[in-house]
């Protein structure tokens, strides 16, 4: 049997038609003798579908969610079957979890940059639109392994968009970051501003960026680049929430911290040119950028031309700030140590999103670092009880 016969074959299993209350699941991790051949370990699915009476009709032109199985992934794949949508999720799980993803919703473990996988992808599974989310994302670490950061977010970004241009997709939406600007000139940034990356990661998603919008104008590609600031908070029906292990993101860690999970957590330098000498972030809630994205794809769908947009709220608040507020919340009054700079982090960055608002109509419901924090927390002690 060959990698296309295989494809054909499990077709009816990974797409189930008028199937309710029934779980169809298959796994393909191990192979007799001579069993595909051909087929490389990453090119494995290992696929779960599970129909409910909610379930999006298989008809449906379907929506690639790259990384839907992480962060914020996950909340966008939530989003999208809430709204009726036909979603398959194109995760490698080395920080996403199985469980994270919504019943009803096919999960294909495999990488961006696997050609032959993704293009299989897109056909058997008729997708119309492609939203990019996989990523490594660590500023500190992409310091020390750009090649690594190059690879994952810049050479599998291209693959995967030369895979939509064959595959005939014409709608776009990249997760970007405010990490291309660097240490901007002034505060708020908007999208006209100089990108001027301080990290590897910064620039390996602005070279996205580029190759993203010259294929626009080459194959007729539209696309939405959100530039996201700092992402934070849970899902507030606490279906999914940042569950990764080691997590650098400073809600993240200050919650785990409150929560007894670490002993302590550090701030990475107190001498910036800001008030309190901390660095100054745009947190933006990740119910409110998932909002973000669904708008983008209606924008799209309804004919909007290509965009490069900001998502934040337009005003930051201080490492001790938020440490503060996190303390307050929870009521424990944990340990903080005072730690030196970290590489690659600018002393303020704070979006302008008047552009977001107006071209998308987006209209953020929780812009509220209270609520952010309080999402958080519930999420870190529901956290311990789900398993992977």
């Amino acid at each position: 049997m060959t990698v296309s016969d295989f494809a054909h074959a499990v077709t009816p299993w990974v797409r189930p038609r008028g199937q309710r209350a029934r779980t169809v699941a298959y796994e393909i991790k191990r192979h007799g003798a001579g069993a595909l051949p051909t087929l490389q370990p990453n090119v494995l699915f290992n696929t779960r579908v599970r129909t409910t009476s909610n379930s999006a009709p298989a008809s449906l032109m379907s929506v690639l969610v790259t990384g839907g199985a992480g962060y914020i992934g996950s909340h966008m794949v939530h989003a999208l079957v809430d709204s009726g949508e036909s979603v398959v999720v194109l995760d490698n799980l080395s920080t996403g979890f199985k469980w994270a993803i919504p019943r009803g919703v096919a999960l294909v473990i495999g990488e961006t940059g696997d050609e032959a996988l993704v293009s299989r992808l897109i056909a058997e599974r008729e997708v119309s639109a492609i939203i990019h989310f996989a990523a490594s994302i660590v500023v500190p670490d992409s310091v020390s392994d750009p090649l690594g950061y190059y690879r994952n977010n810049t050479v599998n970004s291209r693959a995967l968009i030369e895979c939509a241009v064959r595959g005939g997709v014409r709608q776009f939406i990249f997760s970007s970051t405010a990490a291309v600007y660097g240490n901007p000139a002034k505060v708020p940034v908007s999208e006209d501003d100089a990108v001027t990356p301080m990290s590897p990661y910064g620039s390996s998603k602005l070279m996205t960026e580029i190759m993203l919008r010259d294929a626009g104008v080459a194959h007729g590609i539209d696309y939405v680049i959100l530039r996201y600031f700092n992402v934070a908070g849970a899902d507030p029906k606490l279906r999914t929430g940042q569950s990764t292990k080691g997590a650098t993101h400073l809600i993240k860690v200050a919650v785990e911290t409150a929560l007894g999970k670490r002993a302590k957590m550090d701030v990475f330098g107190t001498d910036y040119p800001t008030p309190d000498g901390t660095c100054i972030r745009d947190y933006i809630h990740v119910a409110d950028l998932v909002r973000a994205h669904s708008d983008a794809l209606t924008y799209l769908r309804a004919g909007g031309r290509s965009a490069t947009l900001n998502c934040g709220y337009g005003h930051g608040f201080s490492v001790l700030e938020v440490i503060d507020t996190v303390k307050r919340i929870s009521g424990v009054d944990f340990r903080v140590d005072r730690a030196g700079r970290r590489a690659g982090d600018p002393a303020q960055i704070v979006a302008q999103s008047d552009r977001a608002r107006e071209l998308l109509g987006w209209q953020p419901q929780f812009d509220d670092l209270a609520t952010i924090v309080t999402h958080a927390l519930a999420w870190e002690r529901k956290l311990g009880t789900l398993q992977n």
